[in-house]
């Protein structure tokens, strides 16, 4: 029998508050919510083998539960978000606890909607150098997770069947992803189920939010659109304290543009040390590199605006450490990218230490095949203020034949763009940086 699949409506929200976070004004989380079972993704003579009940990458990062039993995703989370509705819209997000979800449970949810799909792709860890036992790393994960409007209304991925790309398993496949290598911090591009999967799902697990949609998304141009697609900055909040957060709109050439960024400033509640968290999308196609180092220089000088006047105790000629994750759309021999390596901001990329000289980023972190033809390419950079923080473990670039022949997105893999995990530790002591 085929597993049972439980298809989220999870809190249908109106366009007009998109703009609202948990990390700002807060929206009514009383909306009602529904559930109804989804159309099986059947098999395509093209399928690889199934997955097996046991996952290899979950052995290899020791993460989720080798249980053979299971619970419902989107039930257990219904009950939670219908079980204590808000009186009041405007309640500050640490006021108010989801019921937290199991994480073990729901990545064996995940795992059993997903058992008629192949296994996912397997990737290590790779240690750089041990962390402190006083100085516990921040995980950081950066992802472009594909539209669900773009990647089938858009996108035009030649050899990804569009079985592959259906929403009730898809979004169990990036779920899987987030859940299995369990980050601090979240930064996701290409969001267009933020208030209806990714806020309720995540804030049960214990993360605070901010989503930022673009002005003018192409999602809307999308028949059946769940809305703008943006970018969304997810934060342990048991660990983090909120201190600021800045919604950014990039501008070039002094226009305002379709790409936006949103900066939060956070305290660890343990040891004090305070830091900047940003999450981006530049403009992407060729022809346009310019344009993205225009963007990318205004993006520069708000870092340095935020990153000097949002905690006044800090030192102001250093500024407050910084860590920026994004879709840059652009390859490391691009302006936009050299601008970031020298930048008055101290900054260097994390995927450099995967490379034996330690100066060459990944050989790609998307590859794609679109009807004008193969693409493989470096765009996506976990980058980080250098004299602050120190690189401890760096999640590897999958090959070319784990990828397959057909590239991403795919059966095993839900995006075109692979997630980017890497664990930072402060280089000093906490009371230097309180």
């Amino acid at each position: 029998m085929h597993p049972a699949r439980r298809c989220s409506s999870l809190l249908h929200r109106d366009l007009t508050a998109l703009c609202l976070s948990s990390l700002g004004t807060h929206r009514n989380k009383s909306a009602n919510v529904t559930l109804k079972n989804s159309r099986h993704c059947h098999q395509s003579a093209h399928l690889p083998p199934q997955r097996s009940n046991s996952s290899p990458v979950l052995q290899a990062c020791q993460m989720g539960s080798s249980s053979s039993s299971s619970s419902r995703l989107f039930s257990s989370l219904a009950q939670t978000l219908s079980s204590a509705p808000l009186a009041d819209p405007h309640v500050d997000s640490d006021d108010y606890e989801y019921e937290q979800a199991d994480r073990d449970a729901l990545l064996r949810e995940c795992e059993e909607v997903l058992r008629n799909r192949p296994p996912r792709l397997h990737r290590d860890i790779m240690k750089i150098r041990a962390s402190s036992l006083q100085n516990e790393p921040i995980r950081i994960m950066q992802w472009n997770i594909l539209a669900q409007a773009l990647g089938e209304g858009k996108d035009g991925f030649v050899r990804c069947p569009m079985e592959a790309l259906n929403w009730s398993e898809r979004k169990y496949l990036i779920l899987e992803e987030i859940l299995t290598y369990r980050p601090d911090v979240l930064c996701l591009q290409e969001v267009d189920h933020y208030f209806d999967t990714f806020q309720p799902v995540l804030a049960s697990l214990g993360y605070q939010s901010s989503f930022c949609p673009k002005p003018c998304s192409p999602c809307l141009d999308v028949h059946n659109n769940n809305g703008p697609d943006g970018c969304a900055l997810f934060f342990n909040r048991q660990r983090f304290q909120l201190l600021q957060t800045n919604h950014l709109r990039l501008s070039a050439m002094m226009h305002k543009t379709n790409q936006v960024a949103i900066v939060a400033t956070l305290r660890c509640r343990l040891t004090g040390q305070v830091f900047c968290v940003a999450v981006t999308h530049l403009k992407a196609r060729s022809g346009w590199e310019a344009f993205r180092s225009a963007q990318g220089a205004h993006l520069l000088q708000q870092l340095c605006n935020i990153t000097t006047q949002s905690c006044p105790e800090m030192d102001q000629e250093e500024g407050i450490p910084l860590v920026v994750c994004g879709d840059f759309n652009a390859e490391p021999s691009e302006e936009v990218y050299r601008r970031f390596m020298t930048s008055p901001l101290g900054l260097d990329s994390a995927y450099k230490c995967l490379s034996e000289d330690g100066t060459t980023e990944p050989p790609y972190t998307s590859w794609k095949i679109r009807p004008s033809g193969e693409s493989c390419s470096t765009l996506d950079y976990i980058w980080y203020t250098e004299r602050a923080f120190r690189v401890d473990a760096v999640l590897k670039i999958p090959s070319e034949e784990q990828i397959g022949p057909d590239r991403l997105p795919s059966y095993h893999y839900p995006s075109d763009h692979l997630s980017l995990v890497c664990d930072l530790s402060f280089n000093e002591q906490p009371h230097r940086l309180m």
